[in-house]
C-alpha cells in the first residue's frame, strides 16, 4: 500500500509506511523472472506464437463506440481525497471526450498478467482490454512477439512533445512506436545516515569494511546487475555476455566475503528504516516514503549511473478502441493532468512541463528529486537491454546461482 506524499498519514498509516510490507505493488511488479530449474520460463516453455501486422489485423470501432477498457496496477491512479470512488483525472477525460472508461486494477504481477493474456494474444484473439500497463522488460517481450499495435503518433501530439528525452528510443521500443510510459522510477543506492556515513558508489557498497554484513541487494536482476555493469563502466542497455560475467564476479566476491547480508524485494525497506541494514540497492519510490518519515534515510544516484525503469501503456492486438486509447494517452501527457497524477502516485513523472504545473498543487513535490530528477541525474540514467528468450534464460540462471536463489 502506498500513501500520497502530500498527505499526512495517520499513526496507523505511518506504521504501515515504516513496515512497507512485501505485498506492496512494487514488490509484485519488480519480482525477478526466475528461470532456474523449475522457474517461470522453464515452466512456460516457449514464449508464444509470434504475430505481425499482416497476420493479426485489428479493427478499430472508436468512431462508433465511445468506450475504453483500461487495465492497470493497483493504486496507480489518483483518487479524490473525500470520495475514493472518484478518480479526478480519469473523470475529466471522460467528461471532455465522452469516452466511458472501464478501469480495472488487475495487473498484479508481470508474469501473472502475461499468463492471463498469452493464449489470446498468441492466437490473435481479443483480451477484452484496450490498454494495459506493463514494466519495461515485459513490455519488450510482448512487443517483440508482435502482440502490440503500432501507435499513430499524429494522434498523440502531447506524447510526442512532452515525453522526457531520457525515455525516448529505449531498447524495448527503439522507434517509440508501441509503448508510452505511464510512470517511471530509479534504482540506485539508499543509506541510513543514523548508522553510517554517506555511500556514493556501488564499489563502496560492495567493499567498504564498515558496511560488511549490513548491505542488501535486489533480487531483480535488471536493477542489481544494471548498477554493477555501470560501476564497471559498461552500458546496461548494450552489453556483452563477457561484460555481464565480469560484473557478476564482483557480486560473487561481495557475497563470498559476507559483505551482502541478503537479497530482497521491497522487504529491505523496514530493515533500512530500523537501521538493521546500513545501505542497499533500492527503488526511489520506497526511499521517498522512508525519507518522509526519517530524513536521515537518503537515496543516491551513483556517479557511474542509475537504472531507470518505466511502466508502459500498451494497446494489444485485437483491441477495438485504439483511437480512444490514444486519446487517453494524449490526455495524460497534458502537463497539468500529469502533475495531478504525479502528486498522488509519487513516482517519476515522465511528462515535461508537469514540474511547473505541480507547483500550483504542492511546491514541495515540485522540488522533490525522486519525482522530478534534474537533468544531470536523468543524463546518467540507463535502461536495461531488451533480452530475447535465450538471453533471458542465460542471464537469469547465472544471476540466480550467484545470489543463491
Amino acid at each position: 500500500m502506498r500513501y500520497p506524499h502530500h498527505r499526512s498519514p495517520s499513526p496507523e498509516a505511518a506504521s504501515l509506511l515504516t513496515a512497507l510490507a512485501t505485498v506492496k505493488r512494487r514488490t509484485l511488479m519488480r519480482s525477478a523472472l526466475v528461470v532456474a530449474a523449475g522457474g517461470t520460463l522453464a515452466a512456460c516453455g516457449t514464449e508464444g506464437t509470434k504475430q505481425n501486422e499482416a497476420s493479426c489485423v485489428s479493427d478499430d470501432l472508436s468512431s462508433t463506440e465511445k468506450k475504453l477498457a483500461f487495465s492497470n496496477w493497483p493504486q496507480y491512479l489518483d483518487v479524490d481525497e473525500n470520495d475514493e470512488s472518484k478518480r479526478p483525472t480519469l473523470e475529466a477525460f471522460q467528461s471532455n471526450t465522452g469516452i466511458q472508461v472501464t478501469y480495472t486494477e488487475d495487473v498484479n504481477d508481470n508474469d501473472e498478467f502475461f499468463g492471463k493474456v498469452r493464449n489470446q494474444l498468441a492466437n490473435c484473439q481479443s483480451t477484452g482490454r484496450d490498454i494495459f500497463v506493463l514494466t519495461d522488460w515485459m513490455a519488450g517481450r510482448v512487443i517483440r512477439l508482435g502482440w502490440i499495435q503500432k501507435l499513430d503518433k499524429a494522434a498523440i501530439p502531447n506524447v510526442q512533445a512532452n515525453l522526457l528525452q531520457s525515455l525516448r528510443g529505449r531498447p524495448i521500443d527503439s522507434s517509440d512506436d508501441h509503448a508510452v510510459p505511464w510512470q517511471s522510477g530509479l534504482s540506485g543506492i539508499a543509506y541510513n545516515g543514523a548508522v553510517t556515513g554517506e555511500v556514493r558508489t556501488v564499489d563502496e557498497l560492495l567493499t567498504r569494511a564498515d558496511l560488511k554484513g549490513k548491505v542488501t541487494c535486489l533480487t531483480e536482476m535488471r536493477d542489481t546487475m544494471g548498477l554493477l555493469l555501470l560501476s564497471n563502466g559498461h552500458d546496461p542497455g548494450n552489453f556483452t555476455e563477457a561484460q555481464f560475467d565480469d560484473a557478476l564476479e564482483k557480486l560473487k566476491r561481495a557475497v563470498a566475503s559476507g559483505q551482502i547480508r541478503r537479497f530482497t524485494g521491497n522487504d529491505y525497506a523496514p530493515d533500512l528504516a530500523k537501521g538493521d541494514i546500513a545501505a542497499c540497492i533500492a527503488w526511489s519510490g520506497d526511499v521517498l516514503q522512508l525519507t518522509a518519515e526519517n530524513e536521515k534515510i537518503q537515496f543516491v544516484a551513483p556517479d557511474s549511473g542509475v537504472m531507470l525503469w518505466s511502466d508502459n501503456m500498451l494497446v494489444p492486438n485485437k483491441a477495438t478502441h485504439k483511437a480512444n486509447a490514444e486519446k487517453l494517452m494524449n490526455h495524460y501527457y497534458e502537463p497539468a493532468v500529469a502533475a495531478e497524477l504525479a502528486a498522488y502516485v509519487n513516482y517519476i513523472c515522465p511528462v515535461q512541463g508537469a514540474q511547473e504545473a505541480i507547483t500550483k498543487i504542492d511546491p514541495e513535490l515540485a522540488a522533490n528529486p525522486l519525482i522530478f530528477p534534474d537533468d544531470a541525474t536523468l543524463g546518467r540514467t540507463k535502461v536495461f537491454m531488451a533480452l530475447d528468450e535465450a538471453q533471458e534464460r542465460t542471464y537469469s540462471q547465472k544471476f540466480q546461482q550467484a545470489i543463491g536463489a
